[in-house]
């Protein structure tokens, strides 16, 4: 797990920029997930862009109205929505998003249980290409492509991640997904673009996460990657108390 503090994992004070990472082995923490569904407890986050209620009905290309609109996954009826702070040269978060986000995506997102967002919080004091990736992933979005470029920066990460200059991978990666170069050059050298980035990154920052990748639940906050199991557990018993309020069946995943 990549952080930008050392010393507690999640605290509600929005942390300095400095640099660190977590030592091997240490255990990410969960904080109250499925009591904070249950008691109406959790973190108020500091951005609109973070609430259930600013999600689109559909997944549509990104736009300066409303910024994740291209980075959402899931039915728009579904009764838990899961926010990823992620980093795309983090190597924790590449671990989650080719091994876990997979599993979750089939037993959950497609299912119609969970509504998934991506918010981009790129650990600058630490990596030095991740401001640059989350550009060409918003860029992606603008056209209706970022899941396709999400999956490819992090398939390639440890090409291009100790680059001095990933501009022209990142180009070719945009070729790969099938987007526009002109319109993605444009965007990427837009002032927007960066300011995009930078107030997710606060927004991030002020949910309570100092850390990637991390998620904001429901009113809690999961930080690392943790494995399938323990997104199974948090996910079920969110879902079994909404079902509870609304007398329908959970449907746990199997």
């Amino acid at each position: 797990m990549d952080r930008l503090t050392r010393g507690v994992i999640l605290s509600g004070a929005m942390p300095p920029v400095a640099g660190g990472r977590t030592p091997t082995g240490a255990r990410p923490r969960v904080l109250g997930l499925t009591l904070a569904v249950g008691l109406g407890l959790g973190l108020t986050l500091a951005l609109a862009i973070f609430a259930p209620s600013a999600l689109p009905a559909q997944a549509k290309p990104d736009s300066a109205s409303n910024p994740l609109a291209g980075r959402i996954r899931g039915s728009a009826t579904a009764p838990v929505t899961v926010y990823e702070m992620s980093d795309f040269q983090c190597p924790y978060c590449r671990t989650f998003a080719l091994t876990t986000f997979p599993q979750l995506d089939s037993l959950y997102i497609a299912t119609g249980k969970v509504r998934w967002a991506f918010v981009n919080f790129p650990l600058t004091s630490i990596h030095e290409n991740a401001l640059a990736a989350a550009e060409l992933a918003v860029c992606a979005a603008r056209q209706n492509a970022f899941w396709r470029v999400h999956d490819l920066l992090y398939q390639h990460q440890d090409v291009w991640a100790p680059l001095k200059q990933p501009g022209a991978f990142f180009l070719s990666l945009a070729d790969s997904a099938k987007i526009s170069r002109p319109a993605l050059l444009a965007c990427v050298q837009a002032k927007a673009t960066r300011e995009t980035v930078r107030q997710e990154a606060l927004g991030a920052e002020r949910s309570g996460a100092n850390s990637t990748p991390s998620f904001y639940i429901e009113g809690g906050l999961l930080a690392g990657a943790e494995p399938l199991p323990v997104f199974r557990q948090v996910l079920d018993s969110i879902l079994r108390v909404k079902a509870g309020k609304t007398g329908k069946s959970p449907g746990a995943a199997r």
